[in-house]
């Protein structure tokens, strides 16, 4: 992919693509059951979101993933944002 794919992306979210593919390297390596990791991410994409993740929503997440053993869903999150 070339630099000006990205440059769009960028100026249409808004989000830096670095913060992007850290955050790709992140999910990419992390432990789901590790709840520390996951709430890391949880975070992030929350930051990315430019949304705040209530308590409670990030706990269900964090229960959700490492818990009940559900996959890390991107759509679940912004669901439950309300995006």
């Amino acid at each position: 992919m070339n630099d000006s794919f990205f440059k769009k992306i960028e100026s249409k979210t808004g989000v830096p693509m670095e913060e992007v593919f850290a955050l790709a390297n992140a999910i990419q390596f992390a432990d789901f059951r590790d709840e520390r990791q996951v709430r890391k991410i949880i975070r992030n994409v929350g930051k990315l979101a430019n949304k705040s993740v209530p308590q409670h929503m990030e706990d269900e997440l964090v229960r959700s993933i490492v818990n009940d053993g559900k996959a890390f869903n991107f759509q679940d999150i912004e669901d439950m944002l309300g995006r």
